[in-house]
Order: C-alpha cells, then sequence, then structure tokens
C-alpha cells in the first residue's frame, strides 16, 4: 500500500514546532524544584518492622510465658493443681504445659500440701537443683504456714522456713483459679526483675566473692 505524497496536513512544521516549544517552556517553569521521591514506603517499613522496647522487658516476656514447674506436691492441693493443668482452666495459654520430670529442668516450684521435717531435706535439695532464675508458689494454707498441723511436731510451719517463696496463695485447698491469679502476680513479679544488676552492688558482690 502506497502512502501518497500529496496528502494535506492538518498542522503546518512551524505550528508543530511553536506547540512543541511552548510545552517545553511550560515543563521548564512547573521544574523549579525537584519532585519529592516516593519513598512514603520506607517510613511504613520500618513501623511495621521495627519494635523500640528495653532488654528488661523482652527477656521479662519471655521468662514470664515460659515457666516450667518442677514436681514437688506431697500432699493434697496437687489435685487441684493438676484441675488446673486440665483442659477447663488450661495453663497451657502461660506457656505451663511442660511439667519437668527434673528440677535441672525447672524455673518454677509450685509447693503443695503439709511439708514434714523429714521431708524438708529433700524439698530443699530440689530447690537447690533448680537453676537461676528460679520461684517458688506456695500454694495453700500448709505451705504457708502449716496449716491445721501447724501445731504438730513433725510440720515445718512454713515453706518459707527452709526456701524463699514469691508468692502466696491462700486456701485449703485453693481453687484452680486462685492458683493462676498467682501465677499473674509472680509474673508482674518477674516482669520487674532487671536483667543486669546494679554495677556497683554487682562489683562488691564479686569482690567479696
Amino acid at each position: 500500500m502506497e502512502v501518497s505524497s500529496d496528502r494535506e496536513y492538518i498542522y503546518t512544521s512551524s505550528e508543530l514546532d511553536q506547540q512543541e516549544g511552548q510545552l517545553i517552556e511550560e515543563i521548564k517553569a512547573s521544574a523549579r524544584e525537584a519532585i519529592p521521591d516516593p519513598d512514603a514506603w520506607l517510613d511504613e517499613e520500618i513501623k511495621r518492622n521495627i519494635l523500640l522496647t528495653t532488654v528488661d522487658a523482652v527477656v521479662g516476656w519471655g521468662r514470664r510465658y515460659s515457666l516450667w514447674p518442677a514436681v514437688c506436691f506431697p500432699a493434697c492441693c496437687a489435685f487441684e493443681f493438676i484441675a488446673a493443668e486440665g483442659p477447663r482452666f488450661d495453663l497451657a495459654r502461660f506457656g505451663m504445659d511442660a511439667m519437668r520430670a527434673t528440677p535441672r529442668q525447672a524455673d518454677l516450684m509450685i509447693t503443695a500440701g503439709t511439708l514434714t521435717w523429714k521431708m524438708a531435706p529433700v524439698v530443699r535439695r530440689i530447690y537447690n537443683q533448680m537453676p537461676e532464675p528460679k520461684w517458688v508458689i506456695a500454694m495453700g494454707a500448709c505451705a504457708i504456714s502449716g496449716g491445721i498441723f501447724r501445731s504438730s511436731y513433725s510440720v515445718v510451719p512454713g515453706y518459707n522456713r527452709i526456701i524463699p517463696v514469691d508468692v502466696y496463695v491462700p486456701g485449703c485447698p485453693p481453687r484452680p483459679e486462685a492458683l493462676i491469679y498467682g501465677i499473674q502476680q509472680l509474673h508482674k513479679k518477674i516482669n520487674k526483675i532487671h536483667v543486669i544488676p546494679d554495677l556497683p552492688q554487682f562489683l562488691q558482690k564479686g569482690k567479696q566473692g
């Protein structure tokens, strides 16, 4: 197909040059300042993927929700703990579903029931075998003060006589809801612990050791 050379153009070449020059001048007039780079996605990426917090908060969060209890239930309150471990109360939501068979893998001792002086060395040995940091919950009246057997010559009047106790859960026996509340209070206590101790006290302790 041939294109006829005698075709009439709508615009002359001078008109086209004039329009092109006008367009260029308009672009030049609007190009006084640089157009901002489309980098809004950078700020959005930072907001979505960067979290500012403290080391204490991160470590405290990890410790709170990975508590592994040690087996130390010499009496009847253990059944309430078993109920708390069941699907109705579900201690697994606190990261406590893994009961440790050895204290060397545990960081929480839940003491429940009457403790006799004959069993006291065993409980203290279990506590000493637990790695640091470690915590203790005294569950029930017998664990707190000896309970109704307090006046007996063979009963320890509270676990805090032989090991340090962090949280007390009263009751005879306490309900699983009370134990869960005590665990939540322990979470608050763990969250306030500093990962790095105060430097002057730490250095002084090191010199004494």
